[in-house]
């Protein structure tokens, strides 16, 4: 990736345009508390024709959580939240639930993701009394986080998309998720961190700015490394899933996983969690 290179893309059209209005519905009010807006969709998936939990997985997740009480707290983004799941049912953590749970496993999930959560946003967030409660007491923590720092520099520099932008601002980031890391191991030294990899947000918008792929793949790699230097972290890939160019995986704005997305993001998180790489 050549750092001073600036991307070459058409002049700005309905495709920027629509990319602005999803910036915009990206600002939310990060005071405001989303966990009841979370908790457990309903779960009658009769007239979706989707499956409500991962086929072929249940046997390695009953003998995993078998005999113990588990509690999951997920924290982050609209990944964590599930926006963009036609079914609302809550997104790949609802889709986690149903199948842990499927087999009477006592496994409890709390729920915290917050749509357009940046990483400086949840460091804030991890503050909180509720969420700090939740942490200490929990045996796995999910994080999806990431993809809004991108979008912000995106938004900043919509007409002007400099790679040097995003290779300048992955310092801070960084530095964010080591801080994020250390204070969730300050709350809960024993839980066991789950850091699920973001795949690319523009690529339908901007399907020919291959530099896009080079920068999600950058701040991957660099969430991978840092996340290999704890004991009780891991990193969790899903960009490779967004490469299917067969089967749409997107919702309706074009930015979030559909249910279909939202399914093989679980599926790679379960396999993560249950064989513990």
């Amino acid at each position: 990736m050549q750092p001073s290179n600036e991307m070459s893309k058409e002049p700005a059209t309905q495709p920027e345009q629509d990319m602005q209005q999803e910036f915009e519905d990206h600002e939310v009010n990060d005071e405001s508390d989303t966990s009841k807006e979370n908790q457990k969709q309903e779960e009658d998936t009769d007239q979706t024709g989707f499956p409500p939990n991962i086929s072929g997985a249940l046997q390695n997740t009953i003998s995993f959580f078998s005999n113990q009480e588990t509690k999951i707290v997920a924290i982050g983004d609209s990944l964590t939240q599930g926006v963009g799941d036609e079914t609302d049912q809550g997104g790949y953590i609802g889709i986690l639930d149903r199948t842990i749970n499927d087999g009477l496993q006592s496994v409890e999930i709390v729920n915290f993701g917050k749509r357009g959560n940046r990483t400086d946003q949840l460091l804030k967030r991890l503050g909180q009394e509720k969420i700090a409660r939740e942490i200490a007491d929990s045996d796995l923590v999910l994080i999806t986080i990431g993809a809004n720092d991108i979008m912000k520099i995106a938004r900043e520099n919509i007409m002007h998309l400099v790679i040097d932008d995003f290779v300048a601002e992955m310092d801070g980031y960084e530095s964010r998720i080591r801080q994020i890391f250390e204070t969730i191991i300050a709350l809960n030294p024993d839980t066991h961190i789950y850091l699920v990899g973001f795949y690319n947000p523009f690529q339908q918008y901007f399907k020919d700015i291959k530099e896009l792929d080079l920068i999600v793949g950058a701040w991957n790699t660099a969430s991978s490394n840092i996340a290999s230097e704890y004991e009780n972290i891991t990193f969790i890939p899903t960009e490779d899933l967004f490469t299917v160019k067969a089967t749409n995986l997107f919702a309706e704005d074009n930015f979030h996983p559909n249910y279909e997305g939202y399914y093989l993001i679980a599926e790679r998180v379960l396999d993560y969690i249950t064989n513990r790489r």
